[in-house]
């Protein structure tokens, strides 16, 4: 008799379990998804495609606080990227690389690049085209299409473990000095039903705008200044946020022309809705190398 209690409580109980296991596995915390190398700002495309072939090579780091607190309360990365580009159309490679993730409290990831130096998180494959307008335009209009391979383990909480797909307008011009882009898409992934509180799941609309002013130089080096603002709804949650917003103040310094010529960027930004990874503040820096166009 007491055995057949015993074997009640356990069938009653395991649905409980399997649930405590289901949102124990994490997600992507990391809601910073740069542009190709070449677009010129942190996460919003210039669309300024054009000529023959070409590309550019892209190395960024950032780092990310509190984006999912208490569970991760320190984020840090380096982001590799490449592209190439041809008339109108781009095609590239993204590979993150997180450095440090960890939390205070003891279901948080401890990742740091001691215990996991080849640690790579979902890599990102894209294709971008410039539909309307020519480089330099007061008005571009782009699409853009990405492939997001799972990578990296989800109790370190840098990837879903699911294959998605990113679809976005990208509208881009500038006017005189001053030059302006934005973005309008969907983010396309599985939805889970169970998540960690707080977590997104399923699709999401992603959306954002930047604008800045160009300070040129008789050297021959632009400086660009300006905010971008960028953010990401679900249309599923697992809590009753649905929107993770941030803004990020941004300063790039460029050489101008088509020869091989360097772009460095520092931004630092902080989360305005903090949902879904959007970090109570975050700092970045890039170095990107843009090829010639022949």
């Amino acid at each position: 008799m007491a055995s057949s209690k015993r074997l009640l409580l356990v069938l009653i109980a395991w649905p409980r379990l399997a649930m405590a296991q289901q949102t124990a596995q994490g997600f992507a915390v990391e809601r910073f998804y740069p542009s190709a190398p070449g677009g010129g700002w942190f996460v919003m495309d210039e669309m300024n495609i054009g000529g023959g072939l070409g590309g550019a090579i892209s190395l960024t780091g950032g780092y990310a606080r509190n984006p999912f607190a208490p569970v991760v309360s320190n984020e840090a990365f380096v982001d590799v990227a490449m592209a190439v580009t041809y008339n109108r159309s781009r095609v590239y490679l993204d590979l993150p690389m997180p450095v440090v993730a960890n939390g205070s409290s003891g279901a948080g990831p401890s990742l740091n690049i001691a215990t996991s130096p080849d640690s790579v998180a979902d890599s990102h494959v894209g294709f971008d085209m410039r539909l309307l307008g020519k480089p330099g335009s007061s008005f571009r209009l782009g699409t853009g299409a990405q492939l997001i391979i799972p990578s990296g383990s989800r109790a370190d909480y840098v990837t879903d473990g699911r294959y998605g797909g990113m679809f976005r307008l990208l509208p881009a011009g500038d006017i005189g000095r001053f030059s302006y882009a934005g973005q309008l898409g969907l983010y396309v992934r599985p939805a889970e039903g169970l998540l960690v509180p707080g977590s997104p799941d399923g699709n999401e609309v992603l959306f954002g705008l930047a604008a800045g002013r160009r300070f040129p130089s008789r050297s021959g080096w632009d400086t660009v200044v300006g905010p971008e603002f960028f953010g990401e709804a679900s249309v599923h949650s697992a809590s009753d946020g649905h929107t993770g917003f941030e803004g990020l103040l941004s300063t790039r310094l460029e050489r101008t022309g088509d020869r091989p010529h360097l772009r460095f960027k520092i931004g630092i930004g902080h989360g305005i809705v903090e949902h879904f990874g959007a970090p109570e503040w975050r700092v970045l820096a890039s170095l990107e190398l843009v090829g010639s166009r022949l």
